[in-house]
This record gives structure tokens, sequence and C-alpha cells, in this order.
């Protein structure tokens, strides 16, 4: 299953579903994601069963039936466009319908699960259970897995100790940092609610010590920026947001420092590798899953790099 990761629309009122084949459902579901904004309209593509897939969106006061089916037949067709199913919806049916059926998310050492999964994950992976709540992002979208992959890299290159998470959502990717490394993790994002589940979840998945939850944009926020200069940024956003904070994000690395990018089609890596490398940054590695791609870069000069936690320290 690949689900686009964002927040769900405060507001959910109603949906659209359109079955298709896979192709299909992935474009209908990144043009509708590209054409609004994610805080008004999540979009999601999943496999229903072999070789029929379902592309799906929510939103409230941004709904526009006849704009859909516009999307739609962009997409695909206007014979597509017909077959285009319309729904109202209670915010908590698209939270059981979000997770229903999601098998784990497996990256290297970590296990991205359901509460449905709780006893499949094995003693020596690394379990994160996210329920989604009213910040949408289980794991299973390219971004999020490519940037695990990008954490999972990081650690075969010592232990940052400092690590900034932008636009945490859900905060897989600060609980994953937090127990990878067992370091300190300052997380931020627009969304209250996010922000909120966030803590919530770092709590429920034991890295509550350790990740600390802060609502603001970008990375204004004095706690952010005092919680510098970091040896780990994660932002998986959009591109956008990206390039804005290019500059930003390079300020606050420390010397060696690395940046993690995604929420990037593979048609919007290089605008933003562009946007970074003229802050001085350098391409460490480019990964794509399903039509996403996640890039790390890093600063110049020599970052310390510790090594792997003490028995102590996991102990912690």
């Amino acid at each position: 299953m690949t689900m686009l990761e964002g927040l769900l629309p405060n507001d959910a009122t109603h949906f659209i579903r359109v079955r298709a084949g896979e192709m299909d459902a992935r474009r209908i579901a990144d043009l509708i994601a590209e054409t609004f904004d994610p805080a008004e309209v999540a979009a999601a593509s999943f496999e229903e069963s072999e070789g029929v897939w379902i592309a799906e969106a929510y939103a409230g006061s941004a709904f526009d039936p006849d704009l859909m089916r516009d999307l739609v037949a962009i997409a695909t067709s206007p014979e597509r466009a017909e077959t285009m199913e319309f729904g109202e919806i209670q915010q908590q049916d698209w939270i059981a319908a979000s997770l229903e059926g999601l098998a784990p998310v497996v990256v290297g050492p970590f296990r991205v699960h359901g509460a449905h999964d709780r006893g499949r994950v094995p003693v020596n992976a690394i379990g994160i259970e996210i329920e989604a709540a009213l910040a949408f992002g289980t794991g299973h979208h390219g971004t999020t897995q490519g940037c695990l992959a990008a954490i999972v890299d990081e650690a075969r290159q010592g232990r940052p100790r400092r690590i900034l998470d932008v636009g945490t959502g859900t905060g897989v990717l600060a609980i994953a940092a937090a127990r990878q490394f067992r370091s300190g993790v300052m997380a931020g994002d627009i969304d209250f609610v996010a922000v909120k589940t966030a803590r919530e979840n770092a709590r429920a998945n034991l890295a509550g010590p350790f990740v600390t939850l802060v609502h603001a944009p970008g990375v204004d926020a004095g706690m952010l920026r005092d919680g510098g200069p970091y040896d780990l940024i994660l932002a998986n956003i959009l591109l956008p947001p990206l390039k804005r904070l290019a500059r930003s994000l390079a300020g606050l690395l420390a010397p060696g420092g690395r940046v993690v990018l995604s929420g990037l089609l593979d048609s919007h890596a290089n605008a933003a590798l562009a946007a970074y490398r003229a802050q001085g940054l350098t391409l460490v590695r480019r990964r794509s899953i399903a039509g996403w791609t996640t890039l790390t870069l890093r600063s110049g000069g020599v970052a310390p790099r510790a090594f792997p936690a003490t028995s102590a320290e996991k102990k912690r």
C-alpha cells in the first residue's frame, strides 16, 4: 500500500474514490496532492485487490466535485473521471480507513506498524507504532521510507548528537532517529494537531525523553535555532518550503552535518538540489522510491562523529 503523507484536513467532510490500475491511481493521487495545500486536502493511493488500485482524496471546505473530476480526467481520462465516487465521511472514518489492513513498513531495523501488528515485530527490530489520529503519516509513502533509509545510512557513519526534524507530522522520523541514535531530537511542525499527535506517539514509542516537540512554522522558533547546530536535519515536506528553507537549514548544520530532504517527486529533485548546492552543500546520496526522491546532502568541514551508544546509554 502507498500512502501520501500529509495532514488530515481538520474539517474533512467529503471524499472521492476512483478505482483504476496502479499507475493511474498513483497519478490521480499525486496530481490532487500537487494541486492543493496538504492542510486542506489529503490524498492516497493503495491496492484494493490484485491489479485493482484505489485513489482517494479527503477534504472539507476545499472539496469541489467538478474540480476533482477535472483533475482525474487530466491524470487519466474523461471516461475514468465519470467512474469517480463521491461521498460524505466522518473524521474518525478516515482514520480507521487509513490504518485498516496496513502491513508493517520494513526499512533496515525499523518496523513501522499499527496496533494491529504490535505482536509481529521481531525482538531485534526497532518497532515504531503509529496510529495516524489527526496527523496522517503511517510510514508507507516513498518519501518516509526514503528518510528512514537515510537514517540507516547515517547510523553507518556514526552517531549524530543533535538532530532536527522539520515538519514532523506524526513524528515517525523523529522517533526513528531517537530510537536509532539515543540522541536528542528537536522536532517542529506548523500544525498544532500534528505536534500533539507526535508528542503522544513519541511517548508511546519510548522516545519521549529524547524528542522535544515545538509548534512553529519552518525553523523560526527560538527553541529550534537554539538547539543547533545540528549534525543531522530531516525535512520531509514539499519542494516550495524546502527551497524557501535552504538558507536557514544550511545555516543550522554543524560542520560536516547532513540534511535529508524528501517530499520530492523525482521531477522536482534537481530543483531542490540546486537550491541547497547554492548554499555550499554537496550531494551524498540520491534515492528514489515509487517515484519520490530523497536527497542527502553534506555541509563543508569535518563533523565530530561519536561512537555508537554504549550499553548504559541504551538502557536510559
